[in-house]
């Protein structure tokens, strides 16, 4: 996945606009192809694009008359934006953390650029795409889901495998899988906190039970590695996505775990009996170790393996996210 497009090095310009803040896989700038974006905007030229609405203000000028102040963003950068007329009308157009249609002039305020906005509301659906403007998975998502296609062939027991089946033939969860992350970024303990990021740690969670299988051959293998791949599917439904990433409704009021048992109950076969149901449900429900499990203990040495290897990946990854892993300056 290529990075965020580089801004233009004409003079003055990197000193007025705020590059990029987004982290870990960047978002796909070059996809925004021949559309306006941050970078490109030169003093008076004229605005008429599709941006982030990362912040949202309103304020009065010294005389009292009320105006807005908006911070725009892509992946190319960030700008201020203010609109002098009409503020109230056009605050109710949109919200902070929308993607928005904006309509503009370029002017420089206090030998800065900013955006004195004409007309800016909600951009419709067909206008943006939120994953142009979201961080997003470094690695190949084909080649991931090939990888969990491979995994999940790893399942042998019939009942366990039919399910497995169900939710790859799925169109709508497949697609879900591949663009859900993992965390919101930014937040602590945050890890895959990018688009494609549910996908990458399901198939380092599922490849890590399955070496720890070949480790400790008393483990159900079939049992763990279903476990390992079904485990987050309720991440699928948790966010909601726009300017930024945030938690949705039913990811606030349910959490993932219950979202997650949800998801695959509809596809769990008529054949894989109460017993195997209980024990693949119990390994989900306690992913995140009795402390997230209303106190519950592990009731098998799957529960407690998927315990370890979801939180390994989790905490490596998150550590390379936040910088643990980088290189030591030499001092040079």
């Amino acid at each position: 996945m290529a990075s965020a497009t580089s801004p233009p090095s004409s003079e003055g310009v990197l000193d007025e606009i705020q590059h990029a803040r987004y982290r870990v896989g960047e978002p796909r700038g070059e996809q925004l192809g021949a559309s306006q974006t941050i970078a490109t905007l030169r003093e008076q030229g004229e605005v008429d694009g599709v941006f982030a609405c990362t912040r949202k203000d309103r304020q009065l000028s010294r005389a009292g008359t009320p105006y807005l102040t908006v911070e725009l963003g892509d992946p190319t950068g960030t700008i201020l934006a203010r609109a002098f007329n009409d503020a109230d009308l056009l605050a109710g157009r949109f919200e902070r953390g929308d993607l928005v249609r904006v309509r503009g002039r370029v002017e420089r305020y206090r030998e800065r650029l900013q955006v004195n906005i004409a007309t800016i509301a909600r951009a419709e659906h067909e206008q943006a795409d939120p994953a142009d403007f979201l961080p997003s998975a470094y690695r190949d998502l084909d080649e991931l889901e090939g990888f969990l296609e491979h995994l999940a062939g790893e399942v042998y027991e019939e009942p366990l495998r039919l399910l497995l089946g169900s939710l790859l033939a799925d169109k709508r969860l497949r697609a879900e899988v591949r663009r859900a992350p993992c965390s919101i970024p930014g937040q602590r303990a945050s890890h895959h906190a990018y688009l494609g990021g549910l996908l990458e740690h399901t198939v380092g969670v599922a490849t890590l039970a399955h070496e720890l299988c070949v480790l400790h051959p008393r483990l159900d293998r079939d049992l763990l590695l279903c476990a390992a791949i079904v485990h987050d599917l309720g991440k699928t439904r948790e966010f909601s996505y726009g300017a930024e990433i945030a938690r949705s409704a039913e990811g606030r009021m349910l959490g993932h775990v219950e979202l997650g048992l949800r998801t695959i109950a509809p596809h769990i076969p008529g054949t894989l009996s109460g017993e195997r149901r209980l024990a693949l449900e119990h390994c989900v429900l306690m992913h995140h170790g009795p402390d997230s499990a209303g106190g519950a203990r592990f009731a098998s040495a799957e529960a407690l393996a998927l315990h370890r290897v979801n939180a390994l990946d989790a905490q490596v990854k998150g550590a390379f996210e936040q910088g643990l892993g980088a290189p030591a300056s030499s001092g040079v």
